[in-house]
């Protein structure tokens, strides 16, 4: 490794692509402002650019928002409509990384988010799973991350007041990602 490294145990340079059927993106939001809603899609593709040093890695990832899901099909097709995500004309949600950071002892990704055709910068706060050979032969590693935006930045501003005061849907939406991903061979 490199003079400016970090050391993760397990840690492998390379290319990593996303294990879909392992990975999930997830998000909650507060509904009517006395509870949370929460919801998840179906990754689409995720690659990690990883050299020697981990500071210095690539992320570019996909998620298909057609594959929302709430557990709620009328609510589910409301999030697909124009009303929000208008996945007809914005079927996926991408992020594109821009540094790698570690801060008060927090590993940080910042990047750029693209929904609904808007782009934000945001910052996930990553944690390792670790690091291990599947049944098959193939070298793992397993994360979770979290951050929160508000999502009319990114042109989700419908809402509906309610007669108790307040509105049906919050601002701030809380992003979860469980990942996994495995190093392809050189």
């Amino acid at each position: 490794m490199t003079t400016n490294a970090i050391d993760i145990p397990g840690y492998k340079p390379g290319t990593w692509v996303l294990d879909a059927s392992h990975s999930e993106v997830g998000f909650s939001v507060r509904h009517m402002m006395i509870s949370k809603v929460r919801g998840a899609f179906g990754m689409k593709s995720a690659t990690l650019i990883a050299p020697e040093n981990p500071l210095e890695a690539k992320v570019e990832a996909h998620v298909d928002a057609t594959t929302l899901d709430t557990k709620d099909e009328g609510r589910d097709a409301h999030l697909r409509s124009g009303d929000f995500f208008d996945v007809e004309n914005h079927p996926t949600i991408d992020f594109v990384s821009t540094g790698v950071r570690i801060e008060g002892g927090d590993f940080l990704v910042d990047g750029d988010l693209t929904i609904r055709g808007t782009t934000k910068p945001v910052t996930f706060e990553f944690d390792f799973g670790g690091f291990g050979n599947d049944p098959y032969g193939n070298y793992k590693a397993g994360a979770s991350a979290k951050t929160v935006i508000n999502r009319e930045d990114f042109g989700l501003v419908w809402n509906a007041a309610l007669e108790t005061g307040g509105v049906l849907v919050g601002k701030d939406v809380t992003i979860t990602l469980d990942l996994q991903g495995a190093l392809q061979a050189a």
